[in-house]
């Protein structure tokens, strides 16, 4: 249904957003979500054709230059920068692709649920958990669940959500995080397999193989489709990179797409202006 405003466009209700994502399913296509930091990424990546645009705080870093990773750092308030880019660059210029809003449901500064309800008053059509503590590991990440900050506090994001019928779609690390979310009342399923690999600030050490990867996905989806059947899956992270990776993928697994960041956003724009630029300079001048 298009707004009712402005006759097109964001937002949609869950269902409705529900109801793309099997047309995609239904034509045999890949459902592509892709995260955008600025205007013109979400004006291009909409014409490209992808089925969400999802905005993240990382976003912001990842098109200035930085690692994804800094989403998470204390570098600013997570929600308020998604709130901002999505009200003044992504909102404004997006036609048609529902566009989800990256929430920090852990932030003990927020009353959640009233923060859920200025994210669907802006024209989010969804929400995302990121930043994410799922993909925290070791000492610091028990004292995160010590303190207050833990990744029940998600969980419980997605479930206050799904009393206020917003789509949401939702990062996992593990099995035993997936069921909780399909339990709390998530949409989608995305299983995260690390921080992705490759560009001038992706990882190298820090990631799984291609095969890890895999695995990790099919445990992740195997361990909450009886919980509810009509979930959707993607897969996101490490070494899923490239199309060709998500082939890969979709070739090993039932999910039903990708989740791209770093590997759209800051890939395209990376190669394309490197290349661009020399392109310019193997001009010269006349004798």
């Amino acid at each position: 249904m298009p707004n009712p405003w402005t006759g097109k466009g964001n937002p949609y209700t869950r269902q409705e957003v529900r109801e793309r994502l099997k047309k995609t399913i239904a034509d045999n296509k890949a459902i592509i979500a892709a995260g955008a930091g600025t205007g013109i990424s979400a004006k291009f990546i909409e014409k490209g054709g992808a089925d969400l645009i999802i905005i993240y705080n990382s976003g912001r870093f990842r098109m200035s230059g930085h690692g994804s990773t800094a989403g998470l750092m204390a570098y600013g308030d997570a929600n308020a920068v998604a709130m901002e880019i999505g009200e003044f660059e992504v909102l404004p210029v997006v036609e048609e692709v529902p566009v989800i809003c990256g929430v920090h449901g852990s932030d003990p500064r927020r009353r959640i649920w009233h923060h859920l309800l200025k994210v669907k008053d802006m024209g989010f059509s969804g929400i995302n958990n990121f930043p994410t503590h799922c993909i925290v590991d070791g000492n610091f990440r028990q004292i995160l669940e010590e303190t207050g900050m833990s990744f029940d506090k998600e969980v419980e994001m997605v479930r206050i959500a799904d009393k206020m019928d917003l789509f949401s779609i939702v990062y996992v690390a593990k099995p035993e995080e997936a069921i909780k979310m399909a339990e709390a009342g998530a949409d989608a399923i995305i299983a995260h397999v690390g921080t992705t690999v490759g560009g001038s600030v992706g990882v190298t050490g820090a990631s799984c193989t291609m095969e890890e990867a895999i695995d990790k996905t099919r445990e992740i989806m195997d361990a909450c489709q009886s919980i509810n059947p009509d979930l959707f899956f993607l897969a996101h992270g490490g070494p899923i990179n490239t199309p060709e990776d998500v082939r890969q993928v979709l070739e090993a697994t039932d999910v039903h797409g990708f989740v791209g960041a770093s590997s759209l956003e800051r890939m395209g724009v990376e190669q394309s202006l490197l290349d661009l630029t020399r392109s310019f300079k193997k001009l010269t001048l006349k004798k």
